[in-house]
């Protein structure tokens, strides 16, 4: 399966139409972890598994979502409300929860990639407004297999970030 994941687009639609675009043949999904500042019924939200950001104001966004595709649980949410500035500590009891195996958010800006406990933790980055050491705006794309997590990051002219790939084994669940 392969998972597009964007977030805090912060009002720039044109980019998320431009991913749309892109990818719309090639994805089995579309997540966006947040901060679009977008109407909540933009027709983007046809393609797009979305949660509401901090920013994302009025609407019936969703908090969290978890969705089951064929080779993943995907729990999915901003952040700001499992206070991932401070670590992952609650998004992790909350992707637990879920029984997650990929656990999406933004909401800081910052790139983030990581397996923790069988669960992939992807935080895209921010695609117009990135914080922290690497200054990119991004997003990410996950090809998810039964033996792998493979991990690449885009930037906004949709070229791959040599560095800002990942693979990660999958361990079988018992």
């Amino acid at each position: 399966m392969k998972y597009l994941v964007v977030s805090d687009n912060h009002g720039d639609r044109q980019i998320l139409l431009d991913l749309v675009e892109r990818y719309k043949e090639k994805m089995d999904y579309f997540f966006h972890c947040g901060d679009s500042e977008l109407d909540s019924h933009d027709k983007l939200w046809d393609t797009f598994i979305v949660v509401r950001g901090n920013c994302d104001y009025g609407g019936d966004f969703l908090e969290r979502q978890t969705i089951s595709t064929q080779q993943d649980i995907v729990y999915i949410t901003h952040g700001h409300l499992s206070n991932v500035r401070f670590g992952l500590t609650q998004l992790s009891i909350e992707a637990k929860e879920s029984n997650a195996t990929i656990s999406l958010f933004g909401h800081t800006h910052q790139i983030g990639c990581e397996v923790v406990d069988e669960i992939l933790y992807l935080n895209p980055g921010s695609i117009s407004q990135p914080r922290g050491p690497i200054q990119i705006p991004s997003y990410a794309v996950i090809d998810s297999t039964p033996d792998a997590f493979d991990v690449q990051y885009y930037n906004r002219a949709h070229h791959p970030v040599e560095e800002l790939h990942f693979s990660f084994p999958k361990l079988t669940r018992e």
